[in-house]
């Protein structure tokens, strides 16, 4: 199995130096550059030669969000996961409709343990969206919204969806049957008017409508 490969873009040399140091003792995962800026990203990066890109959210010369955007158009298949220690995931929304997909948000500060970052960097490479957890959980659904009008079960599970859990994790999670999940998720894109398709995923699209309409 090919490895997945990493690059890592955060101005703080410590924190760099401590995200490089845990990927690379991950079976599985590969570093393959490491940058303290946008200047030496452009420098260092190969975006081809990625599958995810780990990238501050605020750099010294620019923003995460900036050079995800310009990574992900020279590699379309690259995942993109945005750190920062503060709740700043309403970036997201400033994404084209062209770019929704593999694109990630994380707390430095909150949830990120090694086994949070390592499952986050994962999902990410395999194409979905993973909100932070404690930032996901401290968001309530804006009044009179769609999201409002969803059950509490349902709630629940859209939630879920956004920390970027399949449906066997959140089946897991909740100590409920793989089916059963399947009907929860499937009543909240009803509920929500999601349809899938090639170009638009309905779980990268409920992540979007969660932060658009949660606070």
């Amino acid at each position: 199995m090919n490895p997945v490969r990493v690059a890592i873009v955060e101005d703080q040399p410590l924190y760099r130096q401590m995200l490089q140091s845990l990927l690379q003792t991950v079976p599985g995962f590969a570093v393959a550059a490491a940058a303290g800026s946008v200047a030496e990203a452009d420098e260092l990066i190969d975006p081809g030669a990625l599958d995810v890109a780990l990238l501050d959210l605020h750099l010294p010369d620019g923003n995460g969000l900036d050079v995800g955007r310009a990574l992900q158009r020279q590699n379309p298949s690259l995942g993109v996961m945005l750190l920062s220690s503060d709740d700043h995931m309403h970036v997201l929304l400033d994404l084209p409709e062209s770019q929704h997909q593999r694109w990630s948000y994380l707390s430095k500060t909150s949830s990120l343990s090694a086994q949070a970052l390592v499952a986050a960097v994962r999902a990410t490479a395999q194409g979905r969206s993973v909100l932070d957890r404690s930032l996901v959980e401290r968001r309530n659904a804006r009044a009179n919204g769609r999201l409002a009008a969803l059950s509490s079960r349902q709630q629940q599970i859209l939630a879920l969806l956004a920390e970027g859990l399949t449906n066997a994790a959140i089946a897991e999670r909740l100590d409920l049957a793989h089916r059963s999940v399947e009907n929860h998720v499937n009543a909240v894109y009803a509920a929500l008017g999601l349809t899938g398709s090639a170009e638009h995923n309905p779980r990268v699209r409920a992540v979007r409508m969660f932060l658009a309409e949660s606070r």
